[in-house]
């Protein structure tokens, strides 16, 4: 195996608790609307901020107020994380596959949906510079389309100098999943760590359903 690359948000940090809160009240206060289960599934989950707030307003909104709006939102977001420091933590596990993929050489980045400035917020709060080159990680900065379309893990794939078709994946959104499978991986190991893992089984590409990354087999690195 050539190459791995990780979704962010709900994979490397189990923040979809903060996303969902977050995104609730934005959504109350500014649209004065709820956001239903099968909402946060379809059209939330995985996806980037400008679609989310056109998606939650009834009225066709200007570029600048989409940018306003999601970086509002966002502002909300790490100010919950900043506020519940014993779980904002990488998730358990992941420290010790990302220093192992590390050590071995084997060329890793993150691709998430994230806005520019939580991307910046995490690589200090994590200290991700330990096992990613921050000039690798591809993010939402305004001009790729959002997953499902695969332009986050092409453009991923590129920066590690690694075939989308050589990499696995990481992921745990449908949209996600859907995105990386549109790229070329067919390695695609997906968290879920809540609810069923049935749907994750079926899905083009998922070569194996885990709830934490101890349970990832480092055999599906040399295969």
């Amino acid at each position: 195996m050539a190459g791995v690359i990780f979704d962010f948000n709900g994979t490397l940090f189990d923040d979809s608790d903060k996303q969902e809160r977050a995104w609730k009240e934005f959504a109350g206060s500014r649209f004065h609307r709820e956001i239903s289960p099968e909402e946060f599934r379809r059209y939330v989950h995985g996806r980037n901020s400008e679609f989310i707030v056109q998606y939650l307003s009834d009225t066709e909104l200007s570029q600048e107020q989409i940018r306003q709006y999601a970086e509002e939102k966002e502002t909300t977001y790490r100010a919950l994380c900043d506020a519940d420091p014993l779980h904002t933590r990488l998730s358990l596990g992941c420290k010790l596959l990302l220093s192992e993929l590390r050590d071995r050489h084997i060329p890793m980045t993150i691709a998430t949906a994230s806005p520019k400035s939580n991307v910046e917020y995490y690589i200090k709060k994590f200290r991700l510079e330990k096992w990613f080159t921050p000039d690798k990680i591809v993010f939402n900065d305004g001009t790729i389309p959002g997953k499902p379309n695969p332009d986050l893990y092409r453009l991923a794939a590129k920066a590690i100098q690694v075939e989308p078709e050589q990499c696995i994946v990481f992921e745990d959104s449908v949209s996600g999943i859907q995105a990386a499978y549109r790229a070329g991986s067919r390695k695609i190991v997906a968290i879920v760590r809540n609810g069923p893992k049935a749907p994750f089984e079926d899905l083009p590409g998922v070569c194996d359903v885990i709830s934490c990354f101890p349970q990832f087999d480092r055999m599906l690195l040399w295969e």
